[in-house]
């Protein structure tokens, strides 16, 4: 059994954890931001190197689980709404699933898998052969050159992956609708749209900026606090993935509670 002091401490190193990413995330904006709009000049062919490694790289097989996964909810769906006769919103609820959870969701976590991963990788290993302290003796800020691009290119690309997936996830259950549930290409094209509304849209980009902070501070973060030991490179990779799943989904809790709480049906 847990005592109050084991939970207590659990509690304060949360805490404190979460106020740490939230320094990181601050101070890669504020150097992203800087080098924006003023003489300096953000490292952009790594910025681009990184959304062509987050984006990209990832469409194949993002494209492939969007589908299937589109595919297996217009299915389900089916299975359910021919009990009571209501096939036709079997396109409704793919798009609005799709929308609303899976497609930013499913986004968020194989951009964890890819490249939340490779950050703490990357940065555990620079900080094991101690390039990140050979910056600092350079007076080479390595928030600036190395987390603030990464941050960078996972604003661009989040939004932008998400909304291929959504694209994907509802062509998926389009293949299914078309031939098993007797729609048209064109009534289901039609079923959808009148299914999706704006909030629904802003919401899922809305959480996938929000998971793309959420991945690039908490991966960068797991690096930059590796130990010494190839070992412990091994260890920060695996944490970031934990931390980051765990986190995103509290996240995506917290902003479908705004969203939709309150909201008029």
């Amino acid at each position: 059994m847990l005592s109050p002091q084991t939970i207590g401490a659990a509690t304060i190193d949360g805490i404190a954890y979460i106020g740490g990413l939230a320094r990181l995330s601050a101070y890669a904006t504020r150097a992203l931001f800087t080098d924006m709009f003023s003489r300096r000049r953000l490292a952009y062919g790594r910025a681009v190197h990184q959304a062509m490694a987050v984006g990209i790289g990832a469409l194949p097989i993002l494209s492939l689980i969007a589908f299937f996964i589109g595919t297996i909810l217009a299915l389900q769906a089916a299975y359910e709404l021919r009990k009571f006769g209501a096939l036709q919103f079997v396109a409704s609820a793919v798009a609005i699933s799709v929308s609303r959870e899976l497609g930013p969701l499913m986004t968020a976590i194989l951009v964890i898998g890819r490249s939340g991963s490779s950050f703490a990788a990357e940065l555990g290993t620079m900080k094991v052969n101690e390039e990140i302290d050979a910056m600092e003796t350079m007076a080479l800020d390595p928030i600036r050159f190395l987390v603030a691009p990464k941050l960078f290119a996972m604003l661009l690309m989040m939004p932008c992956l998400a909304i291929w997936a959504d694209f994907m996830g509802v062509l998926g259950g389009s293949v299914f609708g078309i031939i098993a549930a007797g729609f048209t290409l064109k009534t289901y094209i039609i079923a959808t749209l009148d299914a999706l509304v704006l909030r629904d849209v802003v919401t899922g980009l809305v959480k996938s900026l929000m998971f793309g902070i959420v991945i690039t501070t908490v991966g960068c973060q797991e690096g930059l606090r590796t130990g010494l030991g190839a070992e412990e490179v091994g260890r920060s990779t695996t944490s970031a993935v934990v931390k980051s799943i765990f986190l995103v989904v509290m996240v995506d809790l917290v902003f479908t509670a705004l969203f939709y709480l309150n909201a008029k049906p």
